[in-house]
């Protein structure tokens, strides 16, 4: 393997990474925002109040995309063993 091709397959790996976490990621910001504004508006400042939900969504989230997870990582692999048989 040459530089280019790691610097690829380095590429692609970020590339899977960022798509795999971006939904669990987006929407524990979105419930962070949510229940933040919800603390600020009603002036509770439970500092625990915030973590069940972000956890409960995240497992849905998880639960909901499990497959496009699976998919897409599934095909970076196969993708990589092609190159290792291709190189070798």
């Amino acid at each position: 393997m040459d530089e280019m091709a790691v610097l690829e397959v380095s590429r692609q790996a970020v590339w899977v990474m960022l798509l795999v976490s971006a939904p669990m990621m987006v929407i524990a910001l979105v419930v962070g925002v949510a229940i933040a504004l919800i603390q600020a508006l009603t002036t509770v400042q439970e500092m625990t109040l915030t973590f069940v939900p972000k956890m409960v969504a995240m497992l849905v989230i998880a639960i909901v995309t499990l497959p496009f997870m699976l998919t897409t990582m599934v095909e970076f692999t196969h993708g990589l063993f092609d190159r290792i048989v291709a190189g070798g």
